[in-house]
C-alpha cells in the first residue's frame, strides 16, 4: 500500500556553505513551503481483539495480578499528572504559610504583625521589577517566579525559624560550652547563614533539576535567586519590625527616645534591601552557569553550584557579623564591601542582558538569511525598545490580542535564537527535538507576528554609509569570534538550507536607482 504524506513540516541537513560559520547547527529545512493535507488512504484494518489476561498463578508473589498494576499504573498517572501536581505544592505552601502567619503573629502581637506586613512591602515592587527587567529578553514563565517567591515566603523561612532554634540551642549547650559566648551571636554567624541559605537554595535545585528550560543561562540563575530571597527578605522583615514595633509600645515613655521601628526600617529597608538577594545570588550564579555545560561535565556540574552556595552562606555569614559591630566599623564593611559587590552583581547583570540581545540578533540573522525571518526582524529582536513599539503598533491597530501573539512570537524567536547558540557549546541531545517544538509554535505567530516586528524595526534599523551603491546593503556577516573551527563534537554540524518560505522583498528598500538624500545617511 502506498504510504500518505506526512501533515508535519519535515526537517532535513543541508550542504554546507562558505559563508556560514563553521560548527554552528543546521538550521532546519521547511518543506514543502505550505502544510499539505494528508493524501485520502485506504482505512486501516480493525485491531485484534486482545488476548485474554492469564489468571494469577497462586505463589508467584503478584498479589491481586492484572489489577493491582492497573492501580499502580493509575497512580503513577496521577503522580505525572501536571495539574494534580500543582495543586499539591500550592498546598503545601498555603499550609506552610499558615504556620508562618501563626508564627509571626504570636511573635509581635496583631497590631505589630499589621506595622510589620506594611512597612516590609516598601522594597519588594522595586526588586520584583528590577528582576522582571532583567528577564525580559527570556521571560521565565510567572508559575515559576511564583513558585519561588512563595517558597522563600512560606517554605523557607518555616525551616528556618525552626531549625535555627533548635540548631543553636544544641550548639551552645553541647558543643560551646563556654559561658561567656553569646547565643545570639553563634545563632547569627554560625547557624543562620547554613540554614537560611540551603533552605533557600532548595527550590532552586528543585527548578534545576524538573524544570532544566528554565535556565538557560546565568541570567536565569540570577532571577529565580532573586525572586526566592526577596520572598525570604519579606516574611523575616515582617517578623523584625513587628517585634521592633512591640519593643517600642512595651517602652513607650521609658524608652531613650529611639524608635526600633525606626532604626530597624533604615538598616533593613533602606540600607540593604538587597542583602538576601544578593547572598543566594552567588547560589543562583553557580546553577546558571552548570545548567549551560554539556551533560557530560557531570563534575563540574555539580562543583559550581556547591561553590556558589558556599559563596552565599561565608558572604551571609560575614553580614551577619558585622551587623553586631557599631559606628564606623559597621559603615565601613557596608561602603567597602557589601556596596561595591551589589554594584559589580549589578553590573554583571546589565552586561550579560545586553550580550543575550546580541547573540538573538546574531543567530537570528542567519535564520533571516535562510528565510524563516526577515532581516529586519532579526536585528529588531535585539532591541527591547523595537519589540515593545511592535506590540504598541498591534495594540494601536488590531487589539490587545493581537498584542499578545506579537509578543508570544518575540518570546518564541528569541528562545530559539538562544537555544541554537547554546547548543554550539553544549551539544544537547534534545536539541532537535526542541527546537522543532519552537518553530512549530512560531509558523502559526508568524503571518501576524512578522509583518509588527519588521515595520517596528524598519526605522532604527542601520542602513549602509555613502560608500555603497544607494540601493545595495552590505551582505550579512558574522563575528570573527563564530568563525572558529568546530570541537570533535561539532562533527555532525553542517551549512543550513533555505527554511520554509522565501525572503520576502524588503518594503522598506529604497526603489532601485534611488539616491540617499545629503546629510541623511545613517550609519
Amino acid at each position: 500500500m502506498e504510504e500518505a504524506p506526512s501533515t508535519a513540516p519535515s526537517v532535513e541537513p543541508a550542504p554546507r556553505d562558505a559563508a556560514t560559520p563553521p560548527g554552528a547547527p543546521p538550521l532546519p529545512v521547511h518543506q514543502p513551503a505550505t502544510w499539505p493535507a494528508a493524501a485520502p488512504s485506504a482505512p486501516p484494518a480493525p485491531p485484534a481483539p486482545p488476548a485474554p489476561a492469564p489468571s494469577p498463578v497462586p505463589g508467584d508473589g503478584a498479589v491481586g495480578g492484572p489489577v493491582a498494576g492497573r492501580r499502580q499504573k493509575r497512580w503513577t498517572a496521577w503522580l505525572h499528572n501536571r495539574t494534580v501536581r500543582t495543586s499539591c505544592i500550592g498546598v503545601l505552601l498555603a499550609l506552610c504559610g499558615l504556620a508562618i502567619l501563626a508564627i509571626v503573629r504570636a511573635e509581635t502581637g496583631t497590631e505589630g504583625f499589621v506595622i510589620g506586613l506594611v512597612l516590609a512591602t516598601v522594597p519588594v515592587p522595586l526588586l520584583i521589577s528590577a528582576l522582571r527587567w532583567l528577564d525580559k529578553v527570556e521571560p521565565t514563565p510567572w508559575r515559576t517566579l511564583v513558585f519561588a517567591f512563595a517558597w522563600g515566603a512560606c517554605a523557607a523561612t518555616l525551616v528556618a525559624i525552626v531549625a535555627n532554634t533548635f540548631a543553636t540551642e544544641w550548639l551552645t549547650t553541647s558543643v560551646i560550652t563556654n559561658t561567656d559566648t553569646d547565643e545570639d551571636i553563634v545563632g547569627a554567624v554560625l547557624v543562620a547563614p547554613v540554614v537560611e541559605e540551603i533552605a533557600k537554595v532548595a527550590a532552586i535545585l528543585l527548578l534545576y533539576l524538573y524544570r532544566p528550560r528554565n535556565f538557560t543561562g546565568l541570567l536565569s540563575g540570577i532571577v529565580l535567586a532573586g525572586f526566592v530571597a526577596t520572598g525570604f527578605a519579606f516574611t523575616e522583615n515582617i517578623l523584625y519590625l513587628g517585634t521592633a514595633y512591640d519593643e517600642d509600645q512595651e517602652l513607650g515613655a521609658a524608652g531613650d527616645g529611639v524608635s526600633s521601628t525606626a532604626a530597624t526600617f533604615v538598616v533593613r529597608i533602606i540600607m540593604s534591601p538587597f542583602a538576601h538577594p544578593l547572598f543566594t545570588t552567588l547560589a543562583g550564579i553557580g546553577f546558571g552557569l552548570a545548567a549551560t555545560l554539556p551533560a557530560r561535565r557531570q563534575t563540574l556540574r555539580i562543583v559550581l553550584p556547591s561553590f556558589g552556595l558556599l559563596g552565599s552562606i561565608s558572604l551571609h555569614a560575614l553580614w551577619n557579623g558585622t551587623a553586631s559591630l557599631h559606628g564606623l566599623a559597621f559603615l565601613a564593611v557596608y561602603l567597602l564591601l557589601m556596596a561595591p559587590l551589589c554594584a559589580s552583581l549589578i553590573w554583571l547583570t546589565v552586561w550579560y542582558r545586553g550580550r543575550m540581545l546580541r547573540t538573538v540578533r546574531d543567530v537570528l540573522g542567519r535564520y533571516a538569511a535562510q528565510g524563516w525571518v526577515t532581516p529586519a526582524e532579526a536585528w529588531g529582536m535585539g532591541s527591547m525598545a523595537v519589540r515593545s513599539r511592535a506590540r504598541d503598533l498591534a495594540r494601536r491597530e488590531v487589539d490587545a490580542k493581537a498584542a499578545r501573539q506579537v509578543g508570544e512570537y518575540q518570546r518564541v524567536a528569541t528562545s530559539l535564537a538562544l537555544l541554537r547558540a547554546r547548543a554550539q557549546s553544549t551539544a544537547d541531545p534534545r536539541f532537535g527535538a526542541r527546537e522543532q517544538e519552537l518553530l512549530t509554535r512560531l509558523l502559526p505567530l508568524r503571518d501576524l507576528g512578522s509583518p509588527y516586528n519588521s515595520r517596528a524595526a524598519a526605522p532604527a534599523m542601520p542602513r549602509a554609509p555613502y560608500p555603497y551603491p544607494p540601493h545595495t546593503y552590505p551582505p550579512y556577516t558574522y563575528p570573527p569570534h563564530a568563525q572558529q573551527q568546530p570541537r570533535s563534537h561539532h562533527a555532525w554540524y553542517h551549512q543550513p538550507a533555505p527554511g520554509g518560505r522565501p525572503t520576502p522583498h524588503d518594503p522598506f528598500a529604497p526603489p532601485t536607482g534611488a539616491q540617499p538624500p545629503p546629510g541623511r545617511h545613517r550609519y
